[in-house]
């Protein structure tokens, strides 16, 4: 997204998640007044205040999540283009969810993804 602003913060996750039963969690940030409208739940912390954590409401796991996905563009891919984000984020959030699983666990998790799908090449671009 090229300027984020809460309508558009708002269309993307309400489009990516089940607005009936998610609970959001932010900063105080004021483009997520209105994406907060739109669920059941929505805690906020006010970080320029020094809260972190309030209850159960935090942002540590996506930041996180973000913190690991800087670190590997930075680290390992250096850069990323807008075609191909989607699969470099597939990529990320598939070892973010199973980071806590075993090597055994994580590839039985893979394969069970993929019944009844055929793997062909292709070309990933239009070259």
């Amino acid at each position: 997204m090229k300027r984020v602003t809460g309508d558009n913060i708002k269309s993307l996750l309400v489009s990516h998640m089940n607005t009936n039963t998610a609970v959001l969690m932010t900063d105080q940030s004021k483009v997520y007044d209105n994406v907060g409208t739109e669920m059941p739940s929505h805690h906020t912390v006010n970080h320029s205040q020094g809260e972190y954590v309030r209850g159960h409401a935090h942002t540590n796991t996506v930041e996180g999540f973000f913190s690991q996905l800087k670190r590997s563009i930075d680290g390992t891919h250096h850069h990323v283009t807008e075609e191909h984000l989607d699969r470099y984020l597939a990529e990320f959030d598939f070892r973010y969810s199973t980071r806590k699983l075993n090597d055994t666990q994580r590839v039985q998790r893979l394969i069970g993804q993929v019944p009844g799908r055929r793997l062909t090449y292709r070309r990933p671009t239009g070259a």
